[in-house]
């Protein structure tokens, strides 16, 4: 990027110079090309010199300004669903460009659903729940989510960190990871979230959206502008958002605050915060088996929660989420001469909430069915219906990154760090009656949680977590005219895993441990031919340990943790009329982790034996032609389960299968248009057929999924800047299709294992259904 903002520097300067030839008096040029942003490596542009004026002419008293510009969208193709990269590993992007495009209560899953990697499985349109990331054959688990430098949720929290209006970009580096991030499971690769740096002037934005499904959603945004003289601006934004489900009974709500800051110095130098909270309540879906999707692709029949009371167990406000999250993010750069800088990132995310379920009644399926007691010892009607949870107090995920930059010599820039974090989940099930409403109590009630004789509370209880110290270093050398960079890095990590679970009575219970360290080597290297051609390699090894808050209650055994290998070699291309990149890879993975959906909302993690991964991406973009600018990209994925899998005594047959959640194709289509005031964008996207059970004896078919913006910037009106009005549209045609699952399961039909024993058959794999067609329309404008 730098490079390009050189070139655009360099050239306009000679214009310019050009220029001053023929002018009749003295100019006295300068470069006013703003900081949008902080840069790591600040450096100062030169101011050119004044060239004197021809003697025959007489100087003019008054100074001519010749303002260089620099435009946002320089890297971008295929209307921002591309940008030019330089790294040395495969780095796949989307620019503020289309992310303005999109409608507001896009999540980033919505942003890079078109990335070459990726399969997105989305569950509601209003942005409300998530959702789930397939990349190469893994998911987000094996993903690092970050957020200006810090760890953020998983996909199917993402949506809790930070508003789309208020995101810079999106980058997804598939396979990879840089050294020096707060990340060791990056088998799949690495998403990147940036947030929007407060502006240098006061004013704001604001938004306010309709569409299907009742869905309401208003914004706005205060920008402070530099705060007296200090150097210092700021901005705050709120969002209220409210929904029907798209399918049967349900109210989803959603509110939400963001806060950044930044003050830069004249050295380079710069502190930045970002910081934010989220609240919401939403409605649990019911996840279709395959016998439910075809019910309900052929009769209409819905599979989600009911908006009768008389359904029980499966009436909407007995399926209930509550949650609160808070996220810091406070990355600091110091500058302290030319050689040496330092960077230190300390980071916050934790929260609060439950997700509440039903667990039968009294006296018939609850776990107590006799002498039973609520509300501090008044004994439960008989058939009084229960609530299950799974619920989490404060658990905090805190740590910090401190890093040392020192450039050796002109070709050298060694980087010394260190990485700690400590994470605590403590979480509880309690059982408790559910409220006359049908709704289930808030968990904080202790009045209402049920009693054995005994009075002992019926809950199960599990506290667990790691804490993790790691060492990195790496040298960036650059030689050949800075042609041929090399990134040689090594990173220890040493963590303390730990679990301690209590059953329902006092004295029940586990505790488990183990102390883990493992060196996870990078190297990346990439050279330029030209400013139009470059290829690069990178390797790395990476590792992960078992979610805390994915393990269940009394577990006597923890998994092992997962290793992997990744290599890449790649090339890329870029002129003024194209964007282009292709990367193969290949990747091993042993004592792969998978998580397996339970029925009572929550996840399970188990170990599932080696695995290989291999295949390419493709894509390229075009620069704006005519005001259209095209993309497509395309991967193709190759799986395959190299071990049969441990079950009971013996082992499932699933050595040489092709490996769950893999399609071998997907691609990708996207078309922008931009001229005066009309913008639009179509995009396609299509996933092939994949297995998603352990042996391969159920598969998805491939779907195919849509979306569409079209909008127009009306020209300033009074204090409105730049009012805009947009429609985005998805599922164009109504398709129904899954888009993937909630979990894995060993099979669906029966199967014999290696010892000639069967398991029998059972509902197989849960999925992800699109939701059906929807519409939102945003009034927006600056001011």
């Amino acid at each position: 990027m730098a490079q390009i903002y050189l070139r655009s520097l360099v050239s306009a300067i000679a214009i310019s110079t050009v220029f001053s030839s023929y002018a009749s008096s003295a100019q006295t040029v300068q470069n006013t090309t703003g900081r949008k942003a902080p840069v790591r490596h600040a450096g100062t542009a030169s101011t050119p010199r004044a060239h004197a004026a021809p003697t025959h002419q007489m100087a003019s008293s008054q100074p001519e300004t010749l303002a260089v510009h620099v435009s946002r969208h320089a890297r971008d193709g295929g209307g921002g669903m591309m940008r030019v990269e330089t790294e040395p590993h495969a780095v796949q992007s989307v620019g503020k460009q289309y992310i303005e495009m999109r409608s507001p209560a896009s999540t980033g899953l919505d942003l890079i659903q078109n990335l070459p990697s990726v399969s997105i499985a989305l569950p509601d349109p209003g942005g409300f729940k998530g959702g789930s990331i397939f990349i190469r054959g893994l998911t987000d688990a094996d993903m690092g989510l970050m957020l200006d430098g810090a760890p953020a949720s998983l996909a199917s929290y993402l949506q809790q960190n930070v508003d789309s209006e208020n995101i810079e970009s999106v980058n997804v580096m598939p396979g990879s990871s840089q050294v020096d991030m707060p990340t060791a499971n990056a088998a799949a690769g690495t998403l990147d979230e940036r947030t929007i740096t407060p502006s240098e002037k006061r004013g704001g934005s604001v938004d306010f959206s309709y569409g299907t499904n009742n869905f309401s959603r208003e914004f706005i945004r205060l920008q402070s502008g530099y705060i007296g003289h200090s150097g210092v601006r700021a901005y705050v934004s709120f969002s209220n958002a409210h929904s029907r489900q798209w399918m049967g009974g349900g109210i989803n709500e959603r509110k939400h605050v963001d806060f950044g800051l930044q003050k830069d110095f004249d050295n380079g130098s710069f502190i930045k915060l970002f910081t934010s909270w989220h609240n919401s309540m939403f409605t649990i879906d019911n996840y279709a088996t395959a016998a439910e999707f075809y019910n309900y692709k052929h009769t209409g029949e819905g599979f989600d929660r009911s908006n009768s009371q008389a359904a029980g167990a499966n009436y909407w406000k007995g399926n209930l989420d509550s949650w609160n999250q808070f996220f810091v993010s406070a990355p600091v750069h110091v500058v302290v001469n030319k050689k040496l800088d330092f960077d230190l990132t300390p980071y916050l995310s934790t929260g609060f909430g439950w997700d509440g379920s039903s667990a039968g009644t009294v006296g018939a399926t609850s776990a107590c069915s006799s002498g039973c007691y609520y509300n501090n010892g008044t004994q439960a009607a008989s058939n009084q219906l229960l609530s299950t949870y799974y619920a989490q107090g404060w658990s905090p995920d805190v740590g910090v990154v401190a890093k040392v930059n020192y450039k050796i010599d002109r070709h050298n820039r060694f980087t010394f760090g260190y990485w700690y974090e400590n994470n605590s989940v403590s979480e509880f099930s309690p059982t408790m009656a559910t409220m006359a409403s049908g709704r289930n109590p808030k968990t904080d009630n202790s009045a209402a949680m049920l009693y054995n004789v005994d009075g002992q509370k019926l809950v199960s209880t599990v506290h667990s977590g790691y804490e993790l110290n790691s060492f990195f270093l790496q040298d960036s050398a650059k030689y050949l005219n800075d042609k041929l960079t090399v990134n040689a890095g090594f990173k220890f990590v040493m963590s303390n895993y730990w679990d301690r679970a209590s059953g329902l009575l006092a004295g029940s219970g586990s505790r488990l441990g183990e102390n883990t360290t493992a060196p996870l080597p990078h190297l990346a290297i990439a050279y330029r031919f030209n400013s139009h051609h470059q290829i690069y390699v990178n390797a790395e090894g990476d590792f992960r340990q078992p979610s805390p808050s994915a393990l269940p209650v009394g577990v006597t055994t923890l998994p092992k943790n997962q290793y992997s290998i990744t290599e890449q070699l790649g090339y890329r291309f870029n002129n003024k009329w194209l964007i282009a990149d292709i990367s193969l890879f290949n990747s091993s993975i042993t004592n792969r982790l998978l998580s397996v959906y339970m029925p009572s909302t929550q996840y399970e993690t188990i170990n599932a034996g080696n695995e290989t991964i291999r295949g390419f991406d493709a894509m390229i973009a075009g620069r704006s032609f005519h005001h259209f600018s095209p993309y497509a990209s395309v991967e193709y994925l190759y799986g395959r389960m190299d071990s049969n899998i441990a079950y009971g005594d013996s082992y499932l047959p699933t050595k040489g299968k092709q490996a769950i959640n893999t399609p071998r194709v997907m691609a990708n289509f996207g078309l922008t248009y931009a001229n005066q005031g009309f913008f639009g964008n179509f995009s396609l996207h299509y996933t092939g057929p994949q297995s998603v059970t352990m042996v391969g004896d159920e598969r998805m078919p491939g779907f195919v999924t849509d979306t569409l913006a079209v909008g127009y910037h009306f020209r300033p009106l009074s204090f409105a800047k730049t009012p805009t009005i947009r429609l985005n549209f998805s599922n164009l045609t109504g398709s129904i299709v899954r888009v993937g699952t909630t979990g894995v399961a060993n099979n669906m039909n029966a199967v014999t294992l290696l010892n000639g024993q069967t398991v029998a058959g059972g509902a197989g794999a849960s999925f992800y259904v699109l939701p059906r067609f929807s519409m939102t329309g945003t009034i927006s404008t600056d001011f």
